[in-house]
């Protein structure tokens, strides 16, 4: 194995560039080139930054130079790209939602066993100090019987967001709203801290946008623990509020704004308590991701896996979990409906 990896990049995107920049940021990486459907696209984002514009897909697949591809497609496009990525030998950075059902995100998950090739798939706050601190307190019983959970995430995303874009708010590309594609992150960090849901059940709506996925949801859970949660996502609750999870046990609670702990509170006092810098949060009501920094991070991780010098932190099993809850919720909703 060479002492660089090299990366493509397939679909320009929006966390096209978030990706760019963590590839080219980090030490043994290099980015040589991009490919979309679009080509004219990859060659504007490839003249940019002095990469090479594959004029498809799979004459990318078939450069011997690329060792890894990052798949920053539309979600229904997902695992077409994981998968054909995989099969050509090479190492796969996959963007959230993984799939839009667990039968796709099977069927990654296998090519990506039969490769023998690394897949990662994004859910880069698992990454945050904070978020591990919590889910080392959760499962030492800091917080000593945790009764209660709550996962709210109000964003709010305006009407430009959906009509400028050829696939926001449509079912075909997306497999579903505030909860598949805005709140996916939050979802992934409910069940990454608090462990597995066993049961749930909740209803989502359409009821601002003119969209056919929903942009307000709402769901009750049960997780192994016994512990019970709620979560609430919207893409309508103007102006937007940033992601807040919340613990609660009989010794304690913890509250995580987005990534950040601004408040631990154990054993009658407070342990820590923060204000974020409010700029740092833009979750809220604008999808960009200008900090590269924790894409950098999971990266990083998948090259020393890659190289056999550590264990893959998420791989698809990992990133299935997700889905399996989304989809537990939505077809809950439509049994109720």
């Amino acid at each position: 194995m060479r002492d660089v990896m090299n990366f493509g990049i397939l679909g320009c995107g929006l966390i096209a560039s978030t990706h760019a920049m963590a590839v080219e940021a980090l030490p043994g990486a290099a980015l040589l080139g991009v490919a979309d459907k679009a080509f004219d696209r990859a060659a504007s984002f490839a003249a940019e930054r002095g990469i090479r514009a594959y004029h498809s897909y799979e004459e990318m697949l078939l450069d011997p130079a690329i060792d890894a591809v990052c798949v920053c497609t539309p979600s229904c496009f997902h695992e077409e790209g994981a998968v054909a990525a995989l099969r050509a030998g090479k190492h796969v950075v996959l963007e959230k939602p993984m799939a839009l059902t667990c039968e796709s995100a099977d069927r990654i998950i296998a090519a990506a066993d039969e490769s023998g090739k690394c897949l990662t798939v994004i859910s880069q706050y698992r990454f945050s100090d904070d978020v591990r601190k919590v889910r080392e307190l959760v499962k030492n019983r800091a917080f000593g019987r945790i009764t209660l959970c709550d996962l709210s995430m109000k964003y709010y995303r305006d009407d430009a967001y959906f009509t400028e874009s050829a696939w926001h708010g449509r079912m075909a590309f997306e497999g579903g709203g505030a909860l598949m594609n805005q709140g996916i992150h939050g979802v992934d960090l409910l069940e990454y801290v608090m462990g597995e849901v066993k049961s749930a059940s909740g209803l989502v709506r359409t009821l601002v946008h003119k969209i056919e996925v929903e942009d307000t949801a709402a769901a009750v859970l049960e997780f192994a623990s016994g512990a019970l949660g709620v979560i609430t996502a919207s893409t309508c609750a103007f102006p937007g509020f940033d992601r807040r999870l919340s613990i609660h046990g009989d010794r304690g609670y913890v509250i995580l704004r987005d990534d950040v702990i601004e408040t631990l509170y154990l054993d009658g006092k407070v342990v820590r308590e923060s204000k974020p810098d409010p700029n740092a949060f833009q979750s809220a009501n604008n999808p960009a991701i200008p900090d590269c920094s924790r894409h950098m991070t999971q990266i990083a991780n998948l090259m020393d896996a890659a190289k056999g010098k550590a264990k893959l932190h998420i791989d698809g099993r990992e990133g299935r979990r997700a889905i399996r809850l989304i989809t537990e919720i939505y077809k809950s909703s439509s049994e109720q409906a």
